[in-house]
């Protein structure tokens, strides 16, 4: 079983310090279009491991780390205490970037599939969550058009268990000052450039792990 006490009891283990538009239907942009967006959304001269235009703290900037060499290469793991996402290389490594996380109540740890992954993804709310935030979400019950302010922002790895589509997401998003918070309806969010670095490397079929965070309310 996935838990909170396993991963804490690991971590240390695991990871250590870091190594030195035209018109389209909804959902279906064009490669031009694409293109430019990701223009727009990457800062002039973009370094990942130092390009911070949005004030994030430093540490939630990308970095190779060393991690446990029994690790499966191309998992992720997501340490929600924290606010990390790890992407396992070959040879013993793992790239970190910084993530925000649902908040209280609807974020939901456990071990999932990445059955499917979208460049510039549509974004539909789900009932609960029109039902639970009319004001912000009823709006887009007919789904919100690609682009860099799309809810999803400019990727999307979608978290399945088994063959269900879970609802929850790996994805970009227009609000970055997020990161490191908890401020999603339960999905993992991540600063544009990162996950369009990261949406290159992450291969359909690998697992994705989830893990608890302090207990709701207190985090």
């Amino acid at each position: 079983m996935l838990t909170r006490r396993h991963f804490i009891a690991t971590s240390a283990a695991l990871f250590s310090a870091p190594i030195a538009g035209p018109a389209f239907a909804l959902g279906r942009p064009t490669e031009a279009q694409k293109a430019a967006w990701d223009a727009q959304v990457t800062p002039p001269d973009y370094n990942p491991a130092t390009t911070n235009p949005w004030g994030l703290h430093p540490r939630f900037l990308p970095q190779r780390v060393q991690a446990r060499s029994d690790l499966l290469p191309g998992d992720i793991h997501v340490d929600a205490v924290a606010r990390y996402l790890y992407h396992i290389e070959q040879g013993g490594t793992a790239m970190r970037y910084g993530v925000s996380i649902g908040r209280a109540g609807l974020y939901e740890p456990g071990t999932y599939t990445i059955r499917r992954k979208v460049e510039w993804p549509s974004w539909t709310p789900t009932k609960n969550m029109i039902e639970r935030e009319p004001e912000l979400y009823a709006q887009y019950e007919d789904g919100m058009e690609p682009g860099p302010q799309n809810a999803l922002g400019s990727r999307a790895l979608y978290l399945y268990v088994g063959n269900r589509d879970t609802y929850l997401r790996i994805h970009g998003t227009p609000s970055p000052e997020s990161i490191g918070g908890r401020a999603s309806s339960g999905c993992v969010r991540m600063a544009m450039p990162h996950i369009n670095d990261l949406y290159d490397h992450v291969n359909t079929g690998v697992t994705a792990y989830l893990y608890p965070p302090e207990a709701d309310g207190l985090a």
